[in-house]
């Protein structure tokens, strides 16, 4: 196998790429991050210069790859270490810039380390090894692999790589013929309060419809567009992601783009946007035109349980942040990025710091799990095996 860098996915073969992805996420997908290049929003421009690393065999066909970014900056990761800048600028070093492998903007766990099933192992230790040849060339700080998959985590773990734990808040399919069916397993006051703020988003008149982008026309997606970046203007902030973005990702991927739309008196007054994959759903974006009683709960949570009843889907990753998620439903998950930091002084303060970050979050996993709304017996069989193993963990 011989590696080298892509400086653009375009450049790529998108059947060999996606041959590497599998169908497991659509973030990973040669259209995904294509979109993101060529609508101007993960570009150099704006601190993402793509360094995919590339391996192949000796006919010239793809065996591995690792989605890589040259970072000035560690906006659009949400995984913060500001705070590791801030302690180099203060030694008067620079942690900028420095190797990144994540999807822009989009904390969703899955595979970082691509392989083809033939040979994963050996592709995956040159991935890795690959990485590390290129940090030292471009004398980057540290290497940053963020929201990987369980396999990928081992993989860096075992190679020394420092592991970073945090927690989002997910859903999880047991059979569930309805909603009504999924809440029954509330204790009353819950499922009364669930009911109540359903109620009140149609006693205001609103309604709804689940749309994929295929069903998008131009003016439909105009309308998305715009709740979704008022929202971000109201914190003052411009969205990360653009127009263009959002049209190319429909017509490239139209099945796996779904947006929920709000409606009353026949006007979009709300909309939430989010991708799919064959078995989970990602909830993204939200946007609305003014302040309605309960209805981010419906569009955004409700409302995409109600989805993955419908089609199937054995998750719900409605995004991060947001403890309103426990009480309705959405258990604790724990999530992991690994760092491999180059100056051996702040690797061990790092390591160390880590390590006692970790003891404290398994301490909010487990706090977070016992404000779930399920009867108190239930709680612990409402918990994946992947909460259970992190909580029973020890450093």
């Amino acid at each position: 196998m011989t590696a080298r860098v892509a400086r653009s996915l375009a450049d790529v073969d998108a059947t060999q790429w996606n041959a590497l992805v599998g169908r497991g996420t659509p973030f990973l997908r040669h259209e995904f991050l294509v979109a993101l290049e060529q609508s101007g929003c993960a570009t150099a421009e704006t601190g993402w210069d793509a360094h995919h690393l590339l391996l192949s065999d000796s006919h010239g066909d793809l065996t591995g790859a690792m989605p890589l970014y040259l970072k000035p900056h560690s906006w659009g990761e949400f995984v913060f270490d500001f705070a590791w800048a801030e302690a180099y600028q203060r030694a008067g070093l620079s942690y900028y810039p420095r190797l990144c492998s994540a999807v822009p903007f989009t904390p969703a766990t899955g595979p970082r380390l691509l392989t083809l099933e033939k040979d994963a192992a050996a592709s995956r230790l040159a991935l890795i090894g690959a990485a590390r040849q290129l940090a030292s060339a471009i004398g980057v700080s540290s290497l940053h692999v963020l929201f990987p998959d369980s396999q990928d985590k081992s993989e860096l773990e075992a190679a020394g790589w420092m592991t970073r734990l945090d927690c989002q808040f997910h859903w999880h399919n047991a059979g569930y013929g309805s909603f009504d069916d999924f809440i029954a397993g509330f204790t009353a006051e819950k499922r009364k309060k669930v009911r109540r703020e359903r109620r009140r988003v149609a006693e205001a008149g609103i309604t709804h419809r689940t749309l994929h982008g295929d069903e998008l026309d131009a003016a439909l997606m105009n309308t998305v567009y715009t709740l979704h970046a008022q929202t971000f203007a109201r914190f003052g902030n411009p969205p990360y992601l653009n127009l263009d973005f959002f049209r190319r990702l429909a017509r490239s991927m139209p099945r796996a783009l779904v947006v929920e739309l709000a409606m009353r008196h026949d006007e979009v007054i709300a909309c939430s946007l989010s991708l799919r994959s064959d078995d989970t759903l990602y909830g993204r974006y939200w946007g609305a035109s003014g302040d309605y009683n309960s209805l981010h709960f419906e569009t955004c949570l409700y409302r995409g349980i109600e989805y993955c009843i419908r089609e199937g889907l054995a998750r719900f990753e409605p995004g991060t942040q947001g403890e309103h998620k426990l009480l309705r439903g959405f258990a604790p998950a724990p999530v992991w990025s690994l760092h491999e930091i180059a100056d051996p002084r702040f690797a061990v303060a790092i390591r160390d710091w880590l390590k006692r970050e970790r003891s404290r979050r398994r301490a909010y996993l487990q706090a977070a799990a016992d404000h779930l709304p399920f009867r108190r017996a239930d709680i612990q069989a409402r918990l994946s095996v992947d909460v259970r193993d992190c909580l029973a963990a020890e450093d």
